[in-house]
Parts: structure tokens; sequence; C-alpha cells
């Protein structure tokens, strides 16, 4: 307990012990030994820290700043990232399992997503509107909409975290973060690059701790205006509820049972690459994960043949071994839901192709095959609920309009791939699959520029581009009467 890397919370720019002066653990997933320790915020933590946030808010130090000045922060923000890309990857691997090849692929990426909302600072206003009377002058403006809580998951702390606070800050909200109890390290050793940005104190803000005693005070916090969560459905339900306490708008990132399609045209050697980036990289937590595979009839036995071949080549290992292609699980928890849905796959009649059992024993990490199955319904739970694992359901299909139906058959609408060489019918099926985000002979492409969200029980709300800007600032509509002559009827309206 004595050698291990303690965390306190970063509330109005200082490092601050919890309240009750308590700490938990955060494990390893590749030895599940405890690494680091946490501050376990209560809600009093929490009322501090959107205190902190709402004094900011109001503060000229961050609301005296133009829109341009808030853009050079931001620019800073990228800069410091770049040159700490390697340190934090470590963290986010040590804390979440992923590969550190991934994340530092993954981070050095990320600043360009600062650079893109940097960019956009001064370029978000409001209209002038032709109004329908000729004595009145009448605009809008956007404005920021006060603080803001966002809540990340733990499959991708720092990217999910950024997606929310480069549009935020730009916008000149003010921000409190609360991780998930199991990767809050990342974002912690993050704002370490923010205090060097030079932001003033209170603006942005980090609160741990578990749901119940830290975020639910903090997502009912009467002074929190807007509420931005990725994670799991039931955790939004909730929050959903908490936001009936001070009515702060909501965007909600709730991940998928995503489809990915692939036609008997394909170009097959990079749709089997597709399909295990989809459903293979990290580990299978993603929230787009291509958990859903349909195959054309015609290749159906040939695809199937060369996707399991390249699978039982995956280098499955320390995510710290740049040879590695899949590392363990995040949590201990995780890994016994993997499990329990392989066994009901094999209950609900399923074909097992290949994996279905965890490697390495306890005390080893928390490492599973990549694992896949052949079904004969849709309606299989392991085909209709979301795994968040390195688990593949396989089924065939005939025609458009049948593939069509059975990717549609979900609960869920966050993101899909099709992989075929006809453009016609890849703009056929973009039209008709529910889902927020398709990718076309490719998948999981990102891109600051582009939104990412869905429908369904995959939540509502846009993270990333333009729209993104949107999501944290409320339009005001301004009137100018322009006429000197006197005015009517007060009692009638103009």
């Amino acid at each position: 307990m004595a050698n291990l890397k303690q965390y306190n919370m970063y509330i109005n720019g200082e490092w601050s012990p919890p309240s009750n002066g308590k700490y938990f653990e955060s494990y390893n997933p590749a030895t599940e030994e405890p690494w680091c320790q946490v501050a376990d915020g209560q809600s009093e933590d929490i009322d501090r820290a959107v205190n902190a946030a709402y004094q900011a808010f109001q503060n000229p130090e961050w609301a005296g700043l133009t829109s341009t000045q808030r853009g050079h922060l931001l620019r800073k923000v990228g800069d410091l990232l770049s040159d700490n890309v390697e340190e934090l990857a470590r963290y986010e691997t040590r804390d979440n399992g992923k590969l550190f090849r991934e994340m530092k692929g993954q981070l050095s990426y990320m600043p360009q997503f600062f650079y893109y909302y940097a960019g956009l600072a001064d370029k978000i206003h409001g209209d002038t509107l032709p109004i329908d009377k000729q004595d009145m002058f009448v605009f809008t403006n956007r404005e920021p909409l006060g603080v803001v809580a966002a809540i990340t998951p733990w499959n991708s702390p720092l990217y999910l975290t950024f997606l929310k606070l480069a549009p935020a800050l730009i916008a000149g909200n003010t921000i409190v973060i609360k991780p998930s109890e199991y990767t809050s390290a990342s974002i912690l050793e993050f704002m370490r690059i923010i205090e060097k940005a030079g932001f003033p104190p209170g603006v942005i803000n980090v609160v741990t701790g578990f749901g119940l005693t830290a975020g639910s005070p903090l997502t009912s916090h009467r002074l929190v205006s807007r509420t931005a969560f990725t994670g799991g459905v039931e955790s939004a339900r909730k929050i959903v509820r908490n936001s009936a306490e001070n009515l702060s708008a909501l965007s909600l990132e709730l991940g998928g049972k995503s489809p990915n399609i692939i036609f008997d045209d394909a170009n097959l050697h990079n749709a089997v690459k597709g399909v295990i980036a989809g459903i293979f990289g990290a580990t299978g937590q993603s929230c787009v994960a291509g958990s859903r595979l349909f195959v054309h009839q015609d290749i159906y036995d040939s695809f199937v043949e060369k996707l399991v071949a390249r699978v039982k080549e995956i280098k499955v290992g320390d995510p710290m071994n740049e040879e590695s292609e899949m590392g363990p699980v995040a949590t201990a928890a995780q890994l016994e839901t993997i499990e329990s849905y392989v066994s009901l796959a094999t209950e609900e009649g399923a074909r097992l192709i290949t994996g279905g059992k965890r490697l390495g024993n306890s005390g080893t990490g928390w490492y599973y095959e990549p694992t896949i199955f052949e079904h004969i319904n849709t309606s299989d739970r392991v085909m209709q609920e979301e795994i968040f694992g390195p688990v593949l359901s396989i089924i065939s299909f005939e025609s458009e309009e049948e593939v069509i139906q059975k990717a549609n058959d979900s609960n869920y609408g966050l993101a899909a791939g099709i992989w075929t060489k006809d453009l016609g019918r890849a703009h056929r099926l973009v039209k008709k699959i529910q889902a927020g985000i398709v990718w076309v002979n490719t998948y999981r492409s990102i891109s600051p520029m582009a939104p990412i969200g869905g429908s369904k029980l995959s939540g509502y709300g846009r993270e990333g581009g333009i729209e993104a800007v949107y999501e944290y600032t409320q339009s005001k509509t301004v009137w100018i009467n322009t006429s000197e002559e006197s005015m009517e009827d007060p009692f009638k309206i103009r």
C-alpha cells in the first residue's frame, strides 16, 4: 500500500484530498495487481468542484476572454499533449490494459482535436434574421451554457474526455470531469498539461469516485447546466432521472451492437481486416464494436475460413509488448461478463467456431481469447445485447432487403460497416441502416471534423465536428426596434 502512487482530485486549480480521507485502488489489467490509489470523492467534494466551476464561469479571467483567446489556450493544450504522448499512453495502458502502441497512436492524433476546435473558436456565431417587421432588427447569438458535467468510461478515458472538453471550452463553458473509477489516472495526469497551458483556476476540474457517491451528486447538482455522458444504458437511465433535479441538457453516447455487412463483391482481404479491427481491436471494448457480422451466403464459407485463420493468429499478450495485437479486458467484472455471454451463446444453440475461453490463470491478467460464434437467429440474446469484449457473432444473408432487416433488428443504432464495390448499393444501404455512423469499406475511422452519436438505445446528441459546439451553446434572440415612432397599443402583440 505504501508504495502505490496516490492521486488527489483536481479542484479549482489545486490538488485536493477527498473530504472523507479515503482512497481506493486501481488495478493493472495485465497483472491483476493494484498500481495506484485514487481519491474517493463524496458529495462535499463534488459541491466544491461545481461551485469552483460556476465561479470560474462568471470570473472575468475566463468569461472576459475573447473566443480567439480561448482558441489560443486550446492550441497550447494540443502542443503540450504532443510533447507528452508516450507518458500518457503508458498511464492509459497501465490503467485499462489497451495496447501501448494503440494508445500511443491514438494519443498522437488527439492534438488534432484541440487544433480543430481552437480554429473553430472564433467562427461560432449567430444569425441575422430576415424578420417580417420593417422596423425591427433581429439577430441571434450563441452563448455558453455554464457548468458542464462530463462523465467518461474506462475503455478510452482520454479520447472520450477530449471529445467533451474541447468543444465545451471553446464555447466558453467550464467543466467538471468525473472519470470511471476504474481508469482515473490518465485524466489526472492530463491535468498537469492543463496547469501548464494556463487555464484560470476552476475552469477545468476533475473529481474521482464511484457512481452513487460522486456521479449522482454531480449529475443532479443544481448548478450543472449540461451533462455529457459516455457509458452504459443503465447508468444513462440514472443520469436522466438525476437531470430532473436540475433540468440540465443531456448528451448520451451509450454504445451499440453494430452490424458489419460483407457483400459478395467486396474486397475480401480488406473486409477481413476491417472485421478484425471492428471487433478485436481494443479487445472488443469499443462503443462502435462491429460485434454482429453479416456475410453474403455466396462467399460465406470462404470468407469465414479466411477470417478464422487470421483470428487464430492474433497475438494476445502484454499490452506493453509492441508485438501484442490484443491485450487484456479492463476489469475483472468485464471478464466475468464476457464469460457469461459465451456460456449463454452455447445455451442458445450458437456454434462456437474459435476461442471461447479465458487465457492464463487467476493472477496472470484478465485475458480472453478472440471468440467467434455462428448464429441462426438474430433474436439470440448474444446477437442483441452489448457484450463489450472480443466476441463476434456471424450470420449469413441472401439479399439487400434481408440484411437491412437483420441489421436493423437491434435496440441500438450507433454504427455500421458496409463492404461492397457497388456504390449504388452502398448509398441505398446508408439511407436504410439505422445508425448514426456508417463506414463503407473501412471501419473505426475517426476525425475531429466528423460527428459521433447514435439513436435508439445508443443515445442522443453528437460529439465531434461543429455539431458538438452547438451542443454546448444556447441561442439568444435579440430584438432591436429601429423606429422612433410612439409605441402602439400595449395590449396588442407586435
